[in-house]
C-alpha cells in the first residue's frame, strides 16, 4: 500500500523500524545488497546521511531522526486515506513498540498481554522495561508507559490512573525502631530512598510538606530499595501499584496513614504527537484503560 507512492520512502522506514539493513530485506523480499544500494540513492538524492552504518546496529543522524518523523506520518496518513476510501475498517496489525518502566511493567503490563495478544493476533509486539527516561523518537518507541509528575512537550498523553504513594516499613523495622509520631519525626529515622532522591514531597491536610533525608543505603534500583524496605533496613516511599499485596498480607505497613505522596503523580500512556495514531497504538492504550481503570487494581 505504501509503496504507492515512493518505494524508497517506504523502505526508509522499513529499514528504521527493523533495525538493520538484512531484517528490513528479510521483512520486505529483497536481497540486502539492494536494500542498502536503494538506501544510499534515497541519500544522495536528498544530499544528506539519513542512517549511521556501525557494525552493531543503524542509528539515524539527525537529519534522519527528522526525516523519519516526516516519513512515518506522511506513510500513515496515505494508509489512513487509501482505507477511508476502500471502507476499509481500521484494523490493528504490524509492528507495536512499547516502553514500560521495570517494575510496573513486570506487575500490571506483562500480565495483562495475553487478551491483547489475543484479541489483536496480527500485532507484532515489542516490550522494553527501562526505569531510564527513553527518548520516543531516536528509540523508536511507539508507546511508553510513564509515571511521573511532569509530561514532556511534544507528546500525546492520556492519565490512565493516579499512582498513589504511602510511607511503609515492614513490622520488624516498627518493633525495633518504633513509629514516629509525626512527619517531624521521619528524620531521625533510617529512610530509603532511590538514586539522587534526596527529599520527599508529601501530602497531609491538603498542603505539601517537605522532608528531606539521605538514604542509609545509596541506589540507583527502585526495586532495591523495595526489597530493604521488605527487610526491615527503613521507612521508603512506595507506590501502592508497588506493594498493595505486601501491605494486605501484613509484610508491610503503613507509616503515618494520613500522610501520602503527592497526588500529582500519574500513570500515563504517552506516545509521540502525530497527525495520525497507528490503529495498534490506539488499541494498546484502550486495552491499558480497560485494565487499569476505572479504579486501578492496586486500589482494591
Amino acid at each position: 500500500m505504501q509503496e504507492t507512492i515512493d518505494p524508497d520512502l517506504a523502505l526508509f522506514a522499513h529499514v528504521v523500524t527493523a533495525g538493520s539493513i538484512a531484517a528490513a530485506a528479510r521483512r520486505i523480499g529483497l536481497s540486502a545488497p539492494m536494500v542498502s544500494r536503494r538506501l544510499s540513492r534515497l541519500e544522495a538524492r536528498l544530499g544528506v546521511a539519513l542512517i549511521r552504518r556501525t557494525t552493531r546496529r543503524l542509528e539515524l543522524t539527525a537529519q534522519g531522526e527528522v526525516f523519519y518523523r516526516d516519513v512515518r506520518e506522511i506513510l500513515a496518513a496515505i494508509e489512513q486515506a487509501e482505507a477511508r476510501l476502500a471502507g476499509v475498517a481500521r484494523i490493528p496489525a504490524g509492528p507495536l513498540k512499547v516502553s514500560a518502566p521495570t517494575s510496573f511493567g513486570r506487575l500490571h503490563v506483562a500480565p495483562a498481554l495475553k487478551p491483547f495478544l489475543v484479541r489483536h493476533p496480527r500485532v507484532a509486539l515489542t516490550l522494553e522495561l527501562s526505569d531510564a527516561y527513553v527518548d520516543l523518537l531516536a528509540e523508536r518507541v511507539d508507546l511508553a508507559v510513564r509515571i511521573t509528575a511532569e509530561l514532556p512537550a511534544g507528546v500525546e498523553a492520556e492519565r490512565l490512573a493516579t499512582s498513589r504513594r504511602v510511607l511503609c516499613a515492614a513490622p520488624g523495622y516498627l518493633v525495633e525502631h518504633g513509629a514516629p509520631a509525626g512527619v517531624g519525626e521521619l528524620r531521625r529515622h533510617r529512610l530509603l530512598m532511590p538514586g539522587e532522591q534526596q527529599a520527599w514531597r508529601l501530602a497531609m491536610d491538603g498542603r505539601e510538606v517537605v522532608v528531606a533525608g539521605e538514604s542509609v543505603v545509596r541506589t540507583n534500583s527502585s526495586e532495591v530499595v523495595r526489597e530493604l524496605t521488605l527487610a526491615g533496613v527503613g521507612i521508603s516511599l512506595r507506590s501502592l501499584w508497588d506493594v498493595s499485596r505486601e501491605l494486605a498480607a501484613g509484610r508491610l505497613v503503613r507509616v503515618l496513614p494520613e500522610v501520602e505522596g503527592s497526588l500529582d503523580v500519574g500513570v500515563y500512556a504517552v506516545r509521540p504527537r502525530a497527525a495520525f495514531t497507528p490503529p495498534a497504538v490506539e488499541a494498546f492504550v484502550a486495552h491499558l484503560r480497560e485494565t487499569l481503570g476505572p479504579t486501578p487494581p492496586w486500589e482494591n
